[in-house]
């Protein structure tokens, strides 16, 4: 099936990718307590990280005819790679979750700050303020089925363990739109 091209497979694709998500966030969950963490903190090429993380979603997008807006944003990034690679995997997951329509869109509206931004369902205001806790569903998750709660309290974990922040507000039958802020503090460059 990987050589075809058909509903079926990218369907099982979709699915496979997923499972891997899973396993990935399960990994990524109990590294993050342990003694030591395998952080490589350089400066990187923000558009050669987003670029990577898109890529898994091609498929995606394509089958659920939904757009991607992204222009190279030209921005150098104290971080790790591959722990920003996964915060931003798991935004774009969640907006592929709840977006049925239009698209999603990866922009830098302030220097530092890289916005991914879709119009999907939105998110509840009251269940906005708890997004990140650990195992929060929120109405939204209630009705999928697939929801862990976990994802976002990693990518807040992940961002505050490397001095970045994120926040996100959002408008239901709108969409929602993540921030993530590549602050440098705290980061020693190796």
């Amino acid at each position: 099936l990987q050589s075809e091209d058909s509903d079926t497979a990218r369907r099982l694709s979709s699915d496979l990718r997923r499972v891997e998500q899973y396993v990935e966030m399960v990994m990524v969950y109990l590294r993050l307590d342990s003694e030591s963490t395998d952080f490589v903190i350089r400066t990187y090429d923000l558009d050669g990280i987003i670029r990577a993380a898109v890529r898994p979603f091609a498929g995606e997008f394509i089958g659920r005819r939904l757009q991607l807006h992204y222009e190279p944003l030209d921005y150098r990034a104290v971080t790790d790679e591959k722990w920003l690679g996964f915060v931003i995997g798991q935004v774009l997951s969640n907006a592929l979750k709840y977006t049925s329509r239009g698209g999603i869109t990866i922009s830098m509206p302030e220097h530092g700050i890289l916005s991914i931004r879709d119009t999907g369902m939105g998110i509840a205001p009251e269940d906005l303020p708890r997004v990140f806790e650990k195992g929060y569903t929120g109405s939204n998750g209630r009705t999928d089925k697939r929801a862990t709660g976990i994802g976002l309290y990693l990518c807040r974990r992940i961002l505050a363990k490397l001095g970045h922040s994120i926040t996100i507000v959002s408008t239901p039958g709108v969409g929602t739109t993540v921030r993530i802020g590549l602050q440098q503090d705290a980061l020693e460059v190796e």
